[in-house]
């Protein structure tokens, strides 16, 4: 009877962490948002991974092929392997105070120019430490290239509470 028990517990304990992020929503427009920095939310730190079409050199290291493999993980054919060609993006983020937080990634592509691209998530309740992913593939990185610049933002009722963004960033 122990037994069952202990694995019922850590089956249930196992599946909280097993839960999956919301997807994240394209925005038509990225309107302009009020700074007002609040030191209970923070961006911890970023990941930013970018697959093309140019070949894995030999020479590369063990985590680079990996993460290239991982990206490529699942694609059946050569346009599924193209359709995965682009940016990604991982922030990791912590709140101490319980709040409606929306992610948002804001960027430029190559082609657009100064125009600002946008994709949020959204998380109710939040409070802890979270992993919020992005992606720009597909039609999006085939019509209009590579991210050149973006900024992540943590935005509570309005108002942006946290940023983290690339040096190129304007």
């Amino acid at each position: 009877m122990r037994k069952i028990l202990t694995s019922l517990l850590l089956a249930a304990s196992l599946a909280g962490c097993a839960s999956t992020q919301p997807a994240a929503t394209k925005l038509v427009k990225a309107d302009i948002l009020p700074l007002a920095l609040d030191d209970t939310f923070q961006f911890r730190k970023q990941k930013l991974a970018y697959m093309g079409p140019e070949p894995i050199p030999t020479t590369t290291s063990e985590p680079f092929t990996f993460e290239t493999r991982r990206m490529r993980w699942g694609a059946i054919d050569n346009a599924d392997i193209i359709e995965r060609y682009g940016n990604y993006f991982s922030f990791f983020w912590r709140t101490s105070q319980e709040a409606d937080v929306t992610v948002r990634l804001e960027y430029r592509q190559a082609a657009l120019g100064n125009y600002v691209m946008a994709q949020e998530i959204f998380y109710p309740q939040a409070r802890g430490s979270f992993r919020s992913d992005f992606r720009v593939t597909g039609d999006d990185f085939s019509e209009f290239g590579r991210v050149t610049a973006w900024r992540a933002l943590l935005v509570v009722d309005g108002r942006i509470v946290a940023l983290s963004q690339s040096f190129i960033w304007r």
